[in-house]
């Protein structure tokens, strides 16, 4: 008999896209099981999560003994190691679990992993998660959905937080949000610090709750 999917996330692999996007549920409540091959970056998140565990390889057996193959969705943040994304992921899909998303650094590699079930998504190049979803909104462009609930979405930004730092536009204390990506002169930022400054039609990558992307769009477009 099939084993029921019992955790909602797993992300395989604590670079800064991992550790943000890991961040980013984990505090949103939701059950997530962080994989990584480094002692120091689980440590790093394990006051988020429980299910923080080091693995020192990403075989099979590995995978198959920290519980991947309970979650519902597992991301594979490894991107830059082309073939151990490749095995990794094709590994994960063999198990049977329903959506397996994978990183990918570039369009030959993002084939492969097409080709062998996963969806593809391009952080570094494609500016963070595009999956050609386009929106019918002016403000939001693209959006990848993780469950129900949350969602991954590109919004473009106004003069309403034009020259601010992230810190000072308060988008995660006003809006329960986390900016993982911003484009700003065609240049794409993934360290997000709080003194980063926000300008006008830069191009922010939000992880959060569909309700809450909503709130900060309408935000983002009052008084125009």
């Amino acid at each position: 008999m099939k084993h029921k999917p019992t955790i909602e996330f797993g992300i395989i692999g604590l670079g800064r896209f991992g550790f943000s996007l890991a961040s980013a549920l984990a505090e949103e409540k939701r059950e997530v099981l962080v994989l990584d091959s480094s002692e120091n970056k689980i440590r790093q998140i394990r006051h988020l999560t429980d299910n923080a565990l080091v693995v020192s390889d990403l075989s099979k057996e590995s995978l198959i003994q920290a519980g991947i193959q309970n979650c519902e969705t597992v991301v594979i943040c490894i991107g830059e190691k082309v073939d151990v994304s490749i095995l990794t992921t094709l590994n994960v899909i063999s198990m049977g679990i329903p959506r397996v998303i994978a990183k990918a650094i570039s369009q030959e590699q993002g084939k492969i992993l097409e080709k062998i079930g996963a969806e593809v998504i391009y952080p570094e190049h494609d500016m963070a998660l595009r999956l050609a979803n386009r929106l019918l909104s002016s403000r939001v462009m693209d959006y990848i959905t993780l469950n129900d609930d949350i969602t991954i979405t590109e919004l473009r930004l106004t003069g309403k937080v034009s020259d601010q730092t992230v810190l000072q536009a308060s988008i995660r204390k006003k809006f329960k949000l986390n900016i993982i990506a911003l484009e700003h002169n065609k240049k794409t930022i993934t360290d997000i610090s709080p003194e980063l400054v926000l300008h006008e039609d830069d191009i922010a990558v939000v992880v959060g709750k569909k309700d809450c992307i909503k709130k900060f769009e309408n935000y983002l477009t009052s008084g125009r």
